[in-house]
């Protein structure tokens, strides 16, 4: 497990742009954090990384973004208002992580079980003092 601490947003986009050096085609990446922690924050610092030049915002409402304009497609997901995998089935999940893109997934934790086993997991914790973010990268089994 590696673990970055930002203080500003402008470094979080500098951690997602180291993040993007290293993601390859169908790379998928969870992320875990309470609402505000910084997940949608470091997807948009990912899709400047990637090129993408439009604005990204948090899918909450439509679900799925696609962002297609980059090196690599994007595509950023929020399930925080879905349930649970039953509900990610009809949403087209399977189809981005097949695309052959970078899929960003806030809430993850609702899809357990339909994700891929080399999924990046990303843990932000806010240092409420502070207003710092703490950005726990890893894989499954490295926790």
């Amino acid at each position: 497990m590696r673990s970055v601490r930002t203080r500003s947003p402008e470094e979080t986009w500098e951690l997602a742009a180291e993040l993007a050096e290293s993601l390859a085609p169908g790379s998928a990446i969870a992320l875990h954090g309470d609402l505000g922690a910084g997940k949608t924050c470091l997807v948009q610092g990912l899709a400047a990384a990637l090129g993408i030049d439009e604005p990204v915002t948090s899918p909450t409402y439509t679900i799925v973004c696609e962002y297609p304009s980059g090196r690599l497609p994007l595509y950023h997901i929020d399930l925080y208002r879905l349930s649970g995998p039953e509900e990610c089935l009809g949403i087209g999940l399977e189809e981005c992580l097949e695309a052959g893109g970078i899929v960003a997934i806030e809430w993850a934790e609702r899809a357990e079980g339909l994700l891929p086993p080399d999924l990046l997991h990303i843990r932000i914790e806010v240092d409420e003092p502070t207003g710092e973010r703490l950005f726990h990268i890893f894989r499954e089994g490295e926790a």
